[in-house]
């Protein structure tokens, strides 16, 4: 599942909101460890772009 949601997030990273939505739906289906990996991977891979939209999404996800 790690591999397909970073896939899938590569192929959306021209778009803010489209990387946004997606990275919401992927945290869904995620097991918890995964997650965690999943979040460590997309700081360290778009961090610089999207970290405002990153710590979004992981708050968000975690306060439910």
């Amino acid at each position: 599942m790690l591999e397909f949601s970073k896939t899938i997030l590569k192929s959306v990273s021209f778009d803010k909101l489209l990387f946004k939505k997606e990275l919401k739906k992927l945290l869904l289906w995620a097991k918890p460890d995964e997650a965690l990996l999943l979040k460590a991977w997309c700081i360290a891979t778009f961090g610089n772009i999207y970290g405002d939209v990153i710590r979004e999404v992981f708050r968000s996800v975690t306060k439910s």
